[in-house]
């Protein structure tokens, strides 16, 4: 089915963050009185109207964790209904890993040209100029909101509100129950302490009950105020860890152990882990459901384009189809998501497309569906996937391309280090270990042949040097490409405070650059301060402790003798340098030394 002519407002600009707000208030007042007229006018065509846009990106579920991608165990019967009723692009690929993934879908962009690089140790701040799906959108008059993970930075000015998003209902960091979560959640999923447009709630229910009942609320607004909107539902389930999961349905699948065993490898610690992310996988269907049967209440489902994706693999091993490879992995188990669409009249319901598309497609896909031209200057990595979405890719003679995959541990891009170049038959890869910043020994170049060999059992690089040779050139030009996006590009972004409001500037381990194994036994964050001013510095502990409080910023120590053990330290009073310094704390006591777990930086008035 090809997709009917409809003709979509086109706008061109050159956006600038600055005249943001400016537009959104005369947008607004443009919609109050296009209702006023509309009042005395003839009804409006559907197909006059912007569409709307609904993405949900589910966290660590696998290609395999659907009941319409065979596995016989779970049941997702709200998600199958959602790939049935538009079109599966069945060659769709993600980032390893998470952060990776969500800068690719906010920019069009590969991540290596947005400073994100890894999930953690300050490497998951986006660039704060880079420009997002929920500005370039914003700007053309949708509503913006999303409700989940965000995890491209918790500070100013690398937060979703700062970032395009109207309405932001999200956990800090890469999930509950981590380090850039309050001591006081406790890693609890079930009724979370969460942040709406920066400011912390405490929230009631599941927490992914919580994030689609905030995008439904956040829709049924934007409907109400007949504005088109965007909705990125972007739950961190079902990543772990699974101490809290949806009860019931964690009974119903742990009811089910034996044919689980059947799936996944390993023992009942193994088995009982799986029945776990089942459950959240469930919850997060039931959801879906709710969200499509608001969408069909508000009477504008033939106007809203729904995507569902995940953004990487599978977290542990377990059944992922006719593939291998699992989360971190650079194989075909790793890297492959579901994208289903549905948009009823536009998209045939049924349809397929085995041509290979990405993350980095999905905001062009957005922007062509709205009628909005990027704004000149703009490079986007990414093409608009409506030509295969609606089944006009053949009348376009949509060409085959190739996709580049790479992401590891570490502070530094290392070349030819856990990469994928993918093509329509081809793959080169090599899958040298994630969590190492440096490619592992044991690793190895390989070539695959996927229309044939889709489970990468045949290693073809021996007998096909011509092909690894271009993929290989192939990449490295891509790769110098990206790294020269701007000077210093893989340099993180530095955190920016805000010393005329009164609210706290959070610092987590999520966003410091970190030294020592796993999160880090230590480290500092990179500030920049507009001006020299008084704040109150709060300092919180992992761990009681005793000894020498060091507090460090720029060049200025502040020191605090700490004579019996304490979970936190006050600084009243600190001078807050201008321009560009660090921040670093400790507790030295007996040439021990004890890192902060959070540190917040309050502004005095003067």
């Amino acid at each position: 089915m090809c997709a009917p002519g409809v003709a979509r407002p086109s706008s061109s600009f050159r956006f600038s963050k600055s005249r943001h707000a400016m537009f959104r208030l005369k947008w607004s007042r443009a919609v109050l009185l296009g209702g006023l007229l509309a009042v005395f006018a003839a009804p409006t065509r559907a197909a006059d109207r912007p569409p709307n846009f609904v993405v949900i990106v589910t966290d660590d579920q696998g290609w395999g964790d659907l009941s319409c991608h065979d596995n016989p165990v779970i049941e997702t019967p709200h998600i199958d209904a959602l790939r049935a009723g538009g079109c599966e692009l069945t060659r769709f690929y993600v980032s390893p890993v998470c952060s990776p993934t969500r800068a690719c879908l906010m920019t069009g962009r590969y991540n290596y040209r947005t400073r994100v690089i890894d999930t953690w140790r300050g490497r998951s701040m986006m660039e704060p100029d880079e420009q997002t799906v929920a500005e370039l959108l914003g700007a053309a008059g949708y509503a913006t909101g999303i409700f989940g993970k965000w995890h491209l930075g918790d500070c100013r000015p690398m937060r979703p509100q700062d970032q395009g998003f109207d309405e932001s209902v999200v956990c800090r960091g890469g999930g509950l129950a981590q380090p850039s979560e309050p001591p006081e959640n406790d890693r609890r999923y079930t009724n979370p302490i969460l942040w709406r447009n920066g400011q912390q709630f405490q929230s009631n229910g599941y927490c992914t009950d919580v994030f689609f009942g905030a995008a439904e609320e956040f829709i049924e607004q934007s409907v109400s105020r007949g504005q088109p909107f965007l909705a990125f539902v972007t739950p961190n389930a079902p990543h772990g860890p699974f101490h809290d999961v949806p009860t019931a349905l964690y009974e119903k699948y742990k009811a089910r152990s034996d044919a689980l065993a059947e799936l996944v490898p390993g023992g009942p610690q193994q088995v009982d882990t799986v029945a776990r992310v089942f459950a959240m996988v469930e919850n997060i269907d039931e959801n879906v459901g709710r969200l499509q049967a608001t969408v069909a209440r508000l009477g504008i489902a033939n106007d809203t384009l729904i995507v569902f994706m995940s953004d990487n693999g599978p977290q542990t091993r377990r059944y992922v189809g006719n593939r291998r490879g699992v989360k971190c992995e650079v194989l075909e188990g790793g890297v492959a998501s579901p994208l289903f669409a549905q948009w009823p009249g536009r998209i045939e319901p049924g349809s397929t497309s085995d041509r290979v598309a990405a993350h980095i497609d999905v905001l062009p896909t957005l922007l062509e569906a709205a009628g909005v031209k990027p704004p000149a200057g703009l490079t986007l990595d990414g093409r608009s996937l409506l030509p295969l979405l609606a089944g006009d890719a053949g009348d376009l003679d949509w060409q085959d391309r190739q996709l580049y995959l790479q992401s590891h541990r570490g502070s530094h891009v290392v070349p030819g280090h856990n990469f994928a170049v993918i093509g329509q038959r081809w793959k080169l890869l090599r899958n040298s270990g994630f969590n190492s910043p440096y490619p592992l020994a044991e690793s190895s170049y390989e070539l695959y042949d996927l229309q044939a060999d889709p489970r990468e059992q045949q290693d073809r690089i021996a007998d096909r040097p011509e092909i690894v040779s271009r993929m290989l050139a192939d990449y490295h030009r891509w790769l110098a490409d990206v790294s020269a996006t701007r000077p210093n590009n893989y340099a993180p972004p530095r955190i920016e405070l805000a010393p005329d409001e009164t609210a706290a500037t959070t610092l987590t381990q999520q966003d410091w650059q970190a030294t020592g194994p796993g999160w880090g036994d230590q480290g500092e964050w990179l500030l920049h301060a507009p001006k020299q001013y008084p704040a109150d510095v709060t300092v919180l502990l992992p761990r009681p402790a005793q000894g020498t409080a060091l507090l460090s910023l720029g060049g200025t120590i502040v020191s605090q003798v700490l004579e019996y053990p304490v979970d936190r330290v006050e600084f009243p009073g600190v001078r807050v340098p201008f321009g560009d310094f660090s921040v670093h704390f400790e507790v030295v006591e007996g040439g021990e030394s004890a890192p902060p777990r959070q540190i917040f930086i309050v502004p005095r008035a003067e």
